[in-house]
């Protein structure tokens, strides 16, 4: 069963989180190799949120250097994680 990782991120100002967002966009495919599913959204202007989807746990874990290091971007003011089973993940 898939797991998902889903993380919120408050930046200091806008401008730091239109440019965490566009990095994001342009390198996390690379950055997280192993991702089911990468979905990037951009709420309230300085928040971020991300739905990482991976086979397992294990694949998850192996994504943690890669996720530690964008997350110390010094113009973050808090981060909040969620990590759970995936229980729908519909597509149309």
């Amino acid at each position: 069963m898939s797991v998902a990782r889903i993380t919120i991120v408050k930046f200091k100002s806008q401008e730091a989180a239109d440019k965490a967002a566009e990095s994001y966009t342009t390198n996390a495919p690379s950055e997280f190799p192993e991702a089911e599913q990468l979905i990037g959204l951009q709420s309230d202007g300085n928040t971020l949120l991300a739905v990482s989807l991976y086979e397992n746990q294990e694949a998850m874990e192996r994504a943690d250097a890669a996720r530690d290091k964008r997350m110390s971007n010094p113009e973050i003011a808090s981060i909040d994680t969620f990590v759970g089973a995936v229980r729908l993940n519909h597509s149309s």
